[in-house]
């Protein structure tokens, strides 16, 4: 009871949804049984607005990457948004096979293997793009990684979730 209410004000709360006269709760993916009634919530709104903003957002964040460190170059904007979209499929597809296999020697080293598998995933990327997205070396894409990664985690903290949620 306490916790259908909970839901139901949460609900309410948000302009977003869109509540019934009964208490059912429209625009619904996912299950959710308010008054014994069985409604949907759309969980999936904002998820293309959040791929296309984390897509830009990585395409950004590599640019100042390149701007940074000398072995990494991105030839203009364009190439950058293409090496954004294949790092993200290459995040999605192939980054939890390569977790999987390095996390003895990961979990040995205490977590500092971790750079680089995302320093595969970018020589992929670079091996797919050719002479328009070059990453040189081991050492030095090593500190891109960990600058990639805290710059991806406060554009997701400012920029990406207040978009998304509003």
């Amino acid at each position: 009871m306490l916790y259908n209410w909970f839901v139901k004000y949460k609900l309410e709360k948000s302009n977003r949804l869109k509540v019934r006269r009964k208490g059912c709760l429209s625009n619904m993916k996912k299950q959710v049984y308010v008054n014994n009634e069985q409604c949907y919530v759309n969980k999936n709104k904002g998820l293309t607005l959040e791929i296309i903003l984390d897509i830009f957002c990585y395409a950004l964040i590599l640019m100042m990457a390149s701007t940074i460190f000398n072995n990494i170059y991105i030839e203009n904007v364009w190439y950058a948004l293409i090496a954004s979209t294949i790092i993200g499929v290459l995040n999605l597809t192939i980054k939890p096979f390569l977790i999987y296999i390095t996390l003895p020697l990961t979990i040995l080293t205490l977590g500092i293997f971790y750079p680089v598998v995302n320093i595969v995933v970018l020589k992929l990327a670079s091996l797919f793009l050719g002479s328009h997205f070059i990453v040189d070396g081991w050492f030095t894409p090593f500190f891109v990684s960990l600058f990639i990664s805290i710059m991806k985690i406060i554009f997701e903290i400012f920029i990406i979730k207040p978009i998304v949620e509003r």
